[in-house]
């Protein structure tokens, strides 16, 4: 397990130097399938359990695209006749949105890290049962929020510029389409990557407005890096085991 977070750790460093919003679900995945498969071999993976993980990872960002743009479609039509004041409007009620789309990052997030290192502890005799120590929820939420406090400038860069120009009505938009989508992943139990959600919600807005004025280039960047987490994931997640595996 401390490979797997080793590796989707330094995945999402890598990336973030680089500016490029990444999915640390799939990187955990990936971590976790690479160290697994080093340690132990591929016979004691489930492929059923992998399969459930990777259709609610990889179709949450279809369904945040879908419902950004029917959300943007329905705001277009109710607000045809309204004057430019309504950008006050949009800029205080992404507040509440804000607060909603940080509330269930934390709610599908989270559980992700604090799962993985009660797992740990389970497995190396800390813990007879599976229940979640108070000290890891309040590790996981610490990290997570001095991780976004500190370091999110830059993925806040390119998620709020370089697909187009977000205005109030864009990111209230976004905003409200992502958070109803991974709160209702998070009720139904499954894994979706927020940042996967939070970026097609975004393009799904744009796209309803206008398409021309999405940086499409930008999103053919973050697609290739999405589909080179898992592999490379778990190469380092394997290459952590291995090196983890001989020092110890």
């Amino acid at each position: 397990m401390f490979a797997a977070l080793l590796a989707a750790s330094a995945w999402n460093i890598i990336t973030w130097l680089f500016g490029i919003p990444s999915s640390s679900s799939h990187a955990l995945m990936g971590g976790i399938v690479g160290a697994v498969f080093v340690g132990a071999g591929w016979q004691v993976i489930h492929p059923e359990g992998l399969t459930k993980i990777a259709v609610a990872l990889f179709f949450s960002p279809l369904i945040g695209f879908i419902v950004g743009w029917i959300l943007m479609r329905i705001i277009m039509v109710l607000a045809r006749d309204a004057t430019p004041k309504i950008n006050l409007f949009f800029k205080g009620a992404q507040v509440p949105t804000a607060l909603a789309l940080a509330l269930s990052h934390g709610a599908n997030d989270a559980q992700k890290t604090m799962g993985i290192i009660t797992m740990g502890l389970v497995i190396l005799g800390y813990q007879d049962t599976f229940h979640v120590p108070l000290w890891v929820i309040m590790a996981s939420a610490t990290a997570m929020a001095l991780g976004t406090a500190t370091g999110g400038w830059r993925i806040i860069h390119t998620l709020g510029g370089k697909f187009y120009r977000i205005r109030p009505v864009h990111g209230f938009s976004s905003q409200f389409a992502s958070a109803a989508v991974i709160i209702t992943a998070s009720l139904l139990g499954g894994p979706v990557s927020t940042t996967q959600v939070v970026s097609s919600s975004i393009l799904g807005v744009g796209a309803s407005q206008r398409r021309s004025q999405v940086r499409w280039g930008v999103m053919v960047d973050m697609l290739i890096a999405w589909l080179l987490t898992i592999p490379l994931s778990a190469l380092l997640g394997g290459a952590f085991f291995w090196l983890l595996s001989h020092i110890w």
